[in-house]
């Protein structure tokens, strides 16, 4: 059906990639001994403790401000929790003010790049991309430049200084990475860093993943610097965050901005647009997850590191395929089949059981590279679950 008027930024925006391959189920049917093995979306399907979610059913009950609005940067105990918190982890000073919640981390990217660029700028976004962060530039009117990630799916500020140009307003780091896995180490973070700073840049870290990294300690040193903020021609960096993963609260939609007041400000104007407030039982929620399930979040991690090793070995079994990335809650690799990565994926639904989502969803139209490859969204499969899809992919005839 032909819709008019139509803002052409919207129109040439691909569509939803996880939504898109929903639609493959279509008219498929999974016999009980076969049931479909669902890898295509990165959400946990388990809810939260029993703990979290009586705190949430209790303000739900007694307090009455948690229906009315809050504050548009979020509730000031949340922001406070934040800043302590991330202070002591990444060995640095974080203040309360230099926090904003948002209705989740897509969110709170989409108002840090509506202060950063407008239509005819541009974004440095390593490939495989995210998707999310792709479509919203798009609809802005904002390229996306795409920087090309190397062995491991790491990326190079080399490369990226090479791609810099007079419109060119920020760099947009994931780590752990969504698509590819990756853990960017601590020096590769600091080099994107000094390279934003030396040409005016915002470098935007997304860290939504950071309570799964397999390593120890801070995964980076920007917040020891006393001027992470910024200050003067610096404009800082920004680091953003999603209680969803963290807490299983995907469904209420909690995320995080760090950044200077200044750039704070300018989010605001965004937030009380289009949302007021972040929603109050979430942030509630989050607040309490934040002061009571330390030990609870550290066994996750422990069970999704087991997951990862799981799906690394069981990998390795699969004549033809490549690892490309692991780690968090992803595996990106490439694939035997002489089919391009779209239409394998959408046979695998048939022939498998198995959704999953290709390569070309996280790549440019240009680039060869996505019709190799596949993303495969291991956290919500146990190791048993793992060792099934591995035993349902070693069976594919090519």
């Amino acid at each position: 059906m032909r819709i008019a008027p139509l803002n052409p930024a919207i129109a040439g925006t691909s569509v939803p990639p996880v939504m898109e391959a929903r639609r493959w189920l279509g008219g498929v049917t999974f016999p009980p001994d076969r049931p479909l093995i669902n890898v295509s979306q990165a959400a946990p399907l388990d809810p939260p403790p029993e703990g979290l979610r009586r705190a949430i059913a209790e303000a739900a009950l007694n307090d009455p401000a948690a229906h009315l609005y809050g504050p548009v940067l979020g509730m000031a105990a949340l922001r406070a929790e934040v800043a302590a918190q991330w202070s002591r982890a990444y060995g640095g000073q974080i203040a309360e003010n230099q926090v904003a919640i948002t209705q989740g981390c897509n969110q709170a990217f989409c108002a840090v790049m509506v202060t950063l660029a407008g239509a005819g700028d541009e974004v440095i976004i390593p490939t495989p991309w995210y998707f999310n962060h792709k479509m919203w530039l798009d609809m802005q009117g904002v390229k996306a430049v795409s920087l090309p990630t190397g062995a491991g799916l790491i990326p190079d500020p080399q490369a990226a200084a090479a791609l810099i140009g007079p419109r060119t307003k920020a760099i947009v780091l994931v780590s752990p990475n969504n698509p590819g896995g990756a853990e960017y180490p601590a020096e590769t973070i600091r080099a994107f860093r000094d390279l934003a700073r030396a040409r005016g840049l915002v470098l935007v870290i997304d860290e939504t993943y950071r309570d799964f990294d397999a390593r120890t300690g801070a995964p980076h040193t920007l917040f020891t610097d006393p001027d992470w903020a910024g200050g003067g021609t610096d404009p800082g960096f920004v680091h953003l965050y999603s209680f969803s993963k963290a807490y299983r609260l995907t469904g209420h939609r909690v995320g995080a901005i760090v950044a200077s007041t200044a750039r704070l400000a300018e989010v605001e104007k965004f937030l009380d647009t289009v949302a007021i407030c972040p929603g109050q039982l979430g942030q509630i929620g989050a607040l309490w997850g934040m002061r009571n399930l330390s030990a609870w979040v550290a066994a996750e991690r422990i069970e999704i590191l087991a997951r990862r090793a799981a799906i690394s070995a069981g990998l390795v079994t699969l004549p033809g395929w490549k690892t490309l990335g692991c780690g968090a809650y992803f595996a990106y690799v490439e694939h035997p089949s002489p089919l391009p990565a779209p239409q394998f994926a959408q046979n695998l639904v048939r022939e498998a059981g198995v959704l999953l989502l290709p390569g070309t969803m996280f790549m440019p139209v240009t680039d060869p590279a996505g019709q190799r490859q596949l993303r495969i969204a291991f956290a919500n499969i146990d190791t048993a679950g793992i060792a099934l899809l591995m035993g349902r992919l070693r069976a594919l005839t090519f």
